[in-house]
């Protein structure tokens, strides 16, 4: 599928009559509404993940958090050569990039905050089982913050006045299942945010994508993400999808979606040096 195809699949998000508030996402050119201002999300955001980490049990030394930092610290200078080279502005430029592993071997799952704070659940190693597969679902949460999905759901949010206020925008809804399975108020510390919960399935979807050309631009085998997605699906057979899958695409469109993507992607991204 080529840009314009995937455009058209993606839709446009934003409204016609705030035509000043609309911004674009990088690469997809998807346009969206931000109607909020992303630097008091990240600051927000940077805020929070702190205390997550008090609240947490964390992960601080061995192989498993040394990779997760070392494949961020990939995905971010790829991404800022990628925008570099490219003439471009980088939108992680305002980013403080953090990486925290959580000790939780029942939570299948991982999130990128606003301004790039990123955590994983040691739960979801159990089937990325390779360098390639985590690259894969960090990739993913990468774009959710690099495509100001977080901005775009809390924009939406106020252009139709909601008042009900909803905890999950930073993470795409997934931290009210860890609230449920671990009974930590995780969700309490982010809902004073007031914005909007999970992600659309047409921000998963570019998320899926523009994930796929992360890694790529990052020397990782993006094949591999395929594999991932099988193992997801025969992890959970007959069971309810996993919180890592609580707002995605189904197993089988993701895998059809990305095959058609991968052939692609590997040409027009291919390895960048940084």
């Amino acid at each position: 599928m080529n840009r314009r195809k995937f455009i058209e699949y993606i839709g446009c998000g934003c409204c016609g009559f705030m035509l000043n508030s609309c911004s674009s996402v990088p690469i997809t050119d998807r346009k969206q509404l931000r109607i909020i201002p992303e630097s008091k999300l990240n600051a927000q955001a940077a805020q929070i993940y702190e205390k997550i980490k008090e609240k947490e049990k964390l992960v601080k030394d061995g192989k498993e958090i040394k990779e997760i930092r070392e494949i961020g610290k990939k995905i971010e200078n790829s991404i800022s050569e990628y925008f570099y080279q490219s003439n471009l502005k980088d939108p992680t430029s305002n980013f403080q990039w953090e990486y925290i592993l959580i000790d939780n071997k029942k939570m299948k799952n991982a999130w990128c905050m606003p301004g790039g704070k990123i955590a994983v659940y040691t739960g979801i190693l159990d089937v990325t089982k390779n360098t390639n597969g985590l690259a894969a679902v960090m990739g993913h949460e990468v774009a959710h913050a690099v495509a100001k999905h977080s901005v775009e759901r809390a924009s939406r949010g106020v252009l139709i006045n909601t008042t009900v206020q909803i905890t999950d925008v930073l993470t795409g809804g997934k931290l009210s299942n860890v609230n449920r399975t671990t009974g930590m108020d995780t969700v309490g510390m982010i809902s004073q945010l007031g914005l909007m919960n999970p992600f659309t399935r047409k921000q998963e979807s570019e998320a899926d994508y523009l994930g796929l050309i992360f890694s790529s631009l990052s020397g990782f085998d993006i094949r591999e993400t395929i594999k991932l997605w099988e193992r997801m699906k025969e992890a959970n057979k007959g069971k309810e999808p996993p919180e890592f899958f609580s707002t995605h695409p189904s197993s089988a469109n993701r895998i059809k979606q990305i095959n058609e993507w991968i052939s692609e992607v590997t040409i027009e991204y291919p390895p960048i040096l940084t």
